[in-house]
Formats: C-alpha cells, sequence, structure tokens
C-alpha cells in the first residue's frame, strides 16, 4: 500500500494539514471533497467546486469532489473510502484539532475501510496552529461567518497576521473549529503558485453570512484584506 488521500474543504486548516503531511514525507496522492449537490459548493464554505479544482491544479493534486444530500454524506463517505483502500491506498488524512465527536465519526468510517487515520493538527493549540498557518506564508479568504459569534465585517478578510491580532481581540476559536469561521486558501506553501480570487455576492439568512470568491483576473491586483 502506498500514499493518502487528504479530506479537503479547501480551508486553511485543509492546508495546513497538507503542509505538515508533505513535510512529514506521507505521499498525498489525492484530495477528497464532499460538496452540497444541490449548489455545487462545500458546505458550510460556500465555495465553488471550481475553485477547488483551480487549487488541485495549483497544488499538483488530483482532486476527487463528490456532490450528495446531507442524508447520503454517510454513505458516499463509506463508498469513497471502499474505493480508496481498492485503489491500495495506505490512509486518509484529515485536519481536525479538537472537535472529539467529529474525530470520532470520520476515524470509525476510515478504520472501518482498513485505511490509516492520519490527524496532523489534533490537541493542538487553535491560536499556535493558525499563527503558524500564517507566518508560514499561507493565505486565506473568510468565506463564512456565524452571525452569532463574528460580524459580517469579517466576510473577505484575508487571513493574514493583522487578522490573527483581530480576532484574538474576539475571543473566538482561532480557527473557526466551533464553526465561528470558514475560509478559502489561496497562497502559501504547498501552493506552486498563489490563486487569483475576487469577491462576488454576499448571502446572509440570519444566521450565517457567506461571500462568494470568484476566480480572479490574473492580471488584476488581489483584494486587500478588508475587501469583500
Amino acid at each position: 500500500m502506498s500514499g493518502y488521500a487528504l479530506l479537503w474543504s479547501g480551508g486553511k486548516d485543509s492546508s495546513l494539514a497538507l503542509r505538515r503531511s508533505l513535510l512529514a514525507g506521507l505521499e498525498v496522492r489525492r484530495l477528497l471533497n464532499f460538496h452540497d449537490a444541490a449548489t455545487g459548493r462545500v458546505r458550510f464554505h460556500a465555495t465553488r467546486v471550481e475553485l477547488l479544482r483551480a487549487q488541485a491544479d495549483a497544488l499538483g493534486i488530483e482532486l476527487t469532489s463528490v456532490g450528495t444530500t446531507w442524508e447520503e454524506m454517510d454513505q458516499e463517505l463509506r463508498r469513497e473510502l471502499g474505493n480508496l483502500a481498492a485503489e491500495d491506498f495506505r490512509g486518509v488524512v484529515l485536519g481536525d484539532i479538537h472537535l472529539a465527536d467529529v474525530r470520532a465519526w470520520y476515524e470509525e468510517r476510515v478504520v472501518a475501510a482498513g485505511l490509516e487515520h492520519v490527524e496532523p493538527l489534533w490537541a493542538e493549540s487553535p491560536a499556535g496552529l493558525l499563527q503558524e498557518f500564517v507566518a508560514g506564508g499561507g493565505r486565506a479568504v473568510v468565506t463564512c461567518v456565524e452571525l452569532e459569534r463574528l460580524d459580517e465585517g469579517w466576510l473577505g478578510r484575508v487571513i493574514d497576521q493583522e487578522f490573527v491580532s483581530d480576532l484574538a481581540a474576539t475571543g473566538v476559536d482561532a480557527c473557526g473549529e466551533n464553526g465561528e469561521y470558514h475560509s478559502f486558501a489561496f497562497a502559501g506553501p504547498p501552493f506552486r503558485r498563489p490563486l487569483a480570487w475576487r469577491p462576488g455576492e454576499r448571502r446572509n439568512d440570519g444566521r450565517f453570512a457567506q461571500l462568494d470568491v470568484l476566480a480572479g483576473d490574473p492580471e488584476g491586483e488581489q483584494p486587500n484584506n478588508r475587501s469583500g
């Protein structure tokens, strides 16, 4: 058996988990994503599948993105894990940090498929992980906020050192592990090149506010850290 798949949301934690896995010598051969079949977007993150494909191209790693309903998620995950085992993959990498119930749900299914379950970020300080992502050159844009915890003004913020400082003052989980915010990673290792992007429309359903991230003009300027 050889190679690992990495469960990929397109956000900063996925990017950092991939960075750490590669530095540890793991051969990550595939990014595995599950998105909402009706919208063509990653749940909560609101990222379009075509943006995930752009990420995969910039990373030089194959992407498998599976559209499901919420009710079909368990069934489709088990099917894809079975496919990985049949293709002789060794294991699956995830970017969980401290939500034990979420980790247990995935771990049960990964192990049941005969695959190794790898959690490179597990039980580490969210503030430390966010700082590591930024200090190592990683950049992402906030695409979703839970309005009870962060206001809509955080949408479109680029995750950089200023963001780290400003977020610390709010008292929320630094990595948004409780759903405070979600992101789209666009630069820094392990990307071979930065991704051009631009902010699209905003949506607000009273509980969540989301920003549509669109493929940007390669010749245009990147938005600054308070755009969107």
